[in-house]
């Protein structure tokens, strides 16, 4: 639906680019080579602060913009109809769900119902004063108060482009025959209204949510199983390359696994759990874990209890020696070894010659 959306949407966008001329107004050309400037386009002329300034360039002030917009941009995109009827269907099923349309944030607390369906005189209506009394009959005029309550300015240049104002969406009217309820529902706040037979999903999940409030009339309710079909019987009305389009449907009629695999049925032919088989243990690491290292190496541990010792009798006589040193009874130490010394000159004295 999602997909379907953001593609629908985009076909009603304007082309748009920058003027081809922009940035190249001025008369400039390069000045070549060998003057310690760069190479670019520069404002032929003299006499004023413009002269001699780069020109053209995406880099420069008063020049082009990097890649100019163009209007011939891919600006329409196509989509798979029967992507579209699936989109729809699944807004029609998705705006029957009461948490779905209440997260949509629709005020729907006073309806009696959800979908809310209306006999076939409210297509006779004409007067927005008798759809007003309708919607505040039956709890509905509270999600139109909340559209009121919305409106507020525009941020950026929308408010220059006949866009000022901002607001929510009320309620969508789905009708069967337009005796007049068009007239009636089009001037009251955030209402909407659609023909059963033409729905559009940019209306029944505005902004790509699903949930959209909807007052059906009798008709067009019930034509929805001619319009789209049912799960045993295709749509009457709707065809492609002479196929009646059908609604989406499961793979499955029941899709709770849970409740399938331990159904008596499944559990009389599943082979039974086969009995001494260990489970397999988590795998740890030696160097980390005590257990796993002493069964890959048995003198793992001795040999860390044998390094702490060591390590301990260095530290305490490192602690003697500096004690000694600051009490000034240290022993001056000979930097050199006197056995490496004597085997020094005992090698000196075998090279000399007699």
């Amino acid at each position: 639906m999602h997909f379907v959306h953001t593609n629908i949407s985009k076909n009603k966008r304007q082309p748009y680019c920058v003027n081809k001329y922009a940035g190249k107004m001025p008369s400039a050309a390069s000045w070549g080579t060998g003057r310690a400037v760069s190479r670019i386009p520069r404002v032929q002329g003299g006499g004023t602060h413009r002269s001699g300034q780069g020109a053209f360039g995406n880099m420069c002030r008063g020049g082009r913009m990097f890649s100019p917009t163009k209007q011939w941009r891919r600006w329409h995109r196509k989509v798979n109809l029967t992507q579209r009827r699936y989109a729809v269907a699944s807004g029609v099923a998705a705006s029957g769900v009461p948490a779905l349309v209440m997260a949509r944030g629709h005020r729907i607390d006073e309806l009696n119902e959800v979908p809310l369906v209306i006999a076939n005189t409210v297509e006779k209506l004409s007067k927005t004063r008798d759809a007003v009394a309708l919607l505040k009959k039956f709890g509905a005029y509270s999600d139109v108060e909340k559209v009121i309550s919305s409106k507020t300015l525009r941020a950026g240049k929308g408010k220059m482009r006949n866009r000022r104002f901002v607001q929510r969406r009320g309620p969508l009217v789905v009708y069967d025959t337009d005796n007049g309820i068009t007239k009636a529902f089009r001037n009251i706040p955030g209402v909407e209204l659609a023909d059963v037979k033409a729905l559009n999903l940019l209306q029944l999940a505005p902004g790509g949510h699903l949930g959209r409030f909807c007052l059906w009339t009798q008709g067009a309710f019930e034509k929805l199983d001619q319009v789209f079909g049912t799960m045993t019987k295709p749509s009457a009305t709707r065809k492609h390359n002479g196929t009646p389009a059908r609604l989406p449907q499961m793979q499955m009629k029941n899709s709770d696994l849970s409740r399938l695999i331990n159904s008596d049925e499944v559990q009389s032919v599943v082979n039974a759990p086969k009995p001494g088989q260990k489970p397999r243990g988590l795998k740890c690491n030696p160097l980390k874990n005590a257990k796993a290292m002493e069964a890959v190496n048995p003198f793992a541990a001795v040999a860390k209890e044998r390094y702490a010792k060591a390590q301990k009798t260095a530290e305490k006589a490192k602690a003697d020696l500096v004690a000694a040193k600051r009490a000034g009874k240290a022993k001056p130490s000979s930097k050199k070894d006197a056995g490496r010394e004597a085997a020094k000159k005992e090698f000196y004295a075998s090279m000399i010659a007699d």
